[in-house]
């Protein structure tokens, strides 16, 4: 599988990777045993870049993550900025989470909070290495009027926490893991960042981070790995975007979308899945397949061909950023 450069880390990941919010029971009834069929398939098919975080199922990711790729050749991405407390939260549901282990999250962006959150991971993980460390979900469309406080703990001791595990070699790269444009660019003022894993924001659905981030990131060195190529399952034929019920507008634009990839007899997952790789600021695509019968499916898109005139078309009807890089 291709490799691609982490900024200017040295650190290579494949350019198809997989998200292990499923693995945690995110939206999805996944029990522990189809997890590692999963996470065993995808090691299987040559995947060797996996993702995941403490918000997961509240450590149930971490925990059969680490269970799976022990002793193995990996590059594993994880999160801080969320520390896991005792005591079951009272309707999980209301987070998402199908099963989740008995803790509740209280967010620390902070110096010692970071520093924590690094170590507890470690511990849930039961590896001795994580390569990639984000802080997760800072920004406005996670915090409202909290996040100016939550930045600041990033920006005056999170930061500086993220930075001194890197410097020591405890992680090769550092970055945000989040879902907002805004945030990245405001995060480039405050230090150097290897890597934003940015979900939902460069998509076939949605291309706004060309219009300011994707330059600056260029300009800083810092690239992107894609999570949410599918919008949260709008462009697989669901009806959810942004982790919700998609807005009138939105599936009007899937369904345009869908109606030229059928012209085209394409599969328009296929080139959702394949079209953030042709911006060479981004490094990977992490979509997240909830069974191993997905990620078969997950495969067979990323190897899909795509006619040049299919990426034409879509330009040609407005439905696509006349400076979105296509692929070749």
């Amino acid at each position: 599988m291709e490799k691609r450069q982490v900024g200017r880390t040295g650190l290579m990941i494949d350019t198809l990777g997989l998200g292990g919010a499923p693995l945690g029971g995110n939206f999805v009834d996944l029990d522990n045993s189809q997890a590692v069929e999963l996470i065993e398939a995808a090691r299987q098919a040559g995947i060797g870049y996996f993702d995941t975080a403490p918000w997961y199922g509240f450590g149930r990711s971490e925990r059969v993550m680490g269970d799976v790729l022990r002793g193995t050749d990996y590059i594993l991405s994880d999160k801080v900025g969320r520390l896991l407390r005792p005591g079951a939260v009272e309707n999980p549901m209301d987070f998402g989470m199908i099963d989740p282990l008995p803790f509740h999250v209280v967010y620390d962006y902070g110096y010692d909070g970071i520093m924590r959150a690094y170590e507890d991971s470690l511990q849930r993980l039961g590896l001795e290495r994580i390569d990639i460390l984000l802080a997760h979900d800072i920004g406005a469309f996670q915090h409202g009027a909290e996040n100016e406080r939550h930045f600041r703990d990033l920006a005056e001791g999170g930061y500086r926490a993220m930075d001194e595990l890197r410097r020591a070699g405890n992680v090769k790269a550092i970055g945000l893991g989040v879902n907002e444009n805004q945030v990245c660019e405001d995060a480039l003022g405050v230090g150097d960042w290897d890597v934003f894993l940015l979900a939902g924001r460069y998509t076939l659905l949605e291309q706004t981070a060309l219009d300011t981030l994707f330059p600056a990131c260029k300009a800083a060195g810092t690239t992107i790995i894609c999570g949410g190529p599918f919008n949260s399952g709008i462009l697989v034929g669901r009806d959810t975007w942004n982790y919700a019920k998609a807005p009138a507008e939105v599936v009007e634009k899937a369904r345009a979308l869908g109606a030229l990839a059928d012209e085209f007899s394409i599969p328009l997952a296929a080139a959702a899945l394949q079209f953030p790789l042709a911006n060479q600021v981004v490094t990977s695509v992490i979509p997240g397949p909830r069974d191993k019968g997905e990620l078969r499916q997950v495969l067979q898109w990323f190897e899909t061909p795509i006619p040049s005139a299919f990426w034409s078309a879509l330009i040609a009807k407005g439905l696509l950023h006349e400076a979105a890089p296509v692929p070749s």
